[in-house]
């Protein structure tokens, strides 16, 4: 689709590139299938351990959190047939989970938190979207991004805040003559799922 088409609406379809994770925080890398963009959101741990855990193949002893979704939604006779990465608001990323009947029918959007969605898309082998007005909102990476800009963020996430990974990987790639693309000026910070606020009020 040409850059003309799309509107706020348009959902373009990612995959996932990496994951960057310590002990207390996560990245994760969401590529641009058609296009040269990549979209890094900062989610929980133990969502990033969920996402992780699935991509290696490897089963968990006993099911976790969205292994029991994934089971019991199979178990009512429903699927996940994509799941959409909708908004960013007040730096708050906001998803769709959309689910339907083995006959593509009776069609339900389930809010969740991009984490959860894509813990459970990765379950399903379902395709993950992200809409266009997301990545006008996000500070955005460009392509190709380097094996060793991944493990400057997975190094530098334990010590450093989110903003800080975000601004010094910028940094770094406006001093590269050898990367594409780089920032503009005046882009806000990265926003992130909330997982802090959620806590606190568990």
């Amino acid at each position: 689709m040409n850059k003309e088409e799309r509107t706020d609406e348009t959902e373009l379809e990612v995959k996932i590139y990496s994951i960057a994770t310590s002990m207390t925080e996560s990245i994760i890398f969401l590529d641009e299938t058609d296009g040269t963009r990549i979209l890094p959101i900062w989610i929980g741990p133990m969502e990033a351990q969920a996402i992780a855990i699935r991509l290696s193949g490897y089963p968990s002893p006993r099911p976790m959190t969205h292994d029991l979704l994934f089971s019991i939604l199979k178990e009512l006779g429903l699927t996940v047939e994509k799941v959409i990465i909708t908004d960013i608001v007040d730096n708050t990323y906001y998803s769709t989970i959309r689910v339907t009947d083995k006959g593509g029918e009776n069609l339900r959007d389930i809010d969740a938190r991009p984490s959860d969605a894509v813990a459970l898309a990765v379950r399903f082998g379902c395709p993950i979207y992200v809409s266009e007005r997301v990545f006008e909102k996000a500070q955005v990476l460009s392509k190709p991004i380097t094996e060793g800009e991944v493990l400057r963020f997975k190094q530098d996430l334990k010590n450093l805040k989110p903003t800080d990974i975000i601004s010094q990987l910028f940094d770094t790639r406006r001093k590269d003559p050898g990367t594409d693309g780089e920032a503009e000026e005046g882009e806000e910070n990265e926003g992130t799922e909330g997982e802090d606020e959620e806590d606190e009020q568990a």
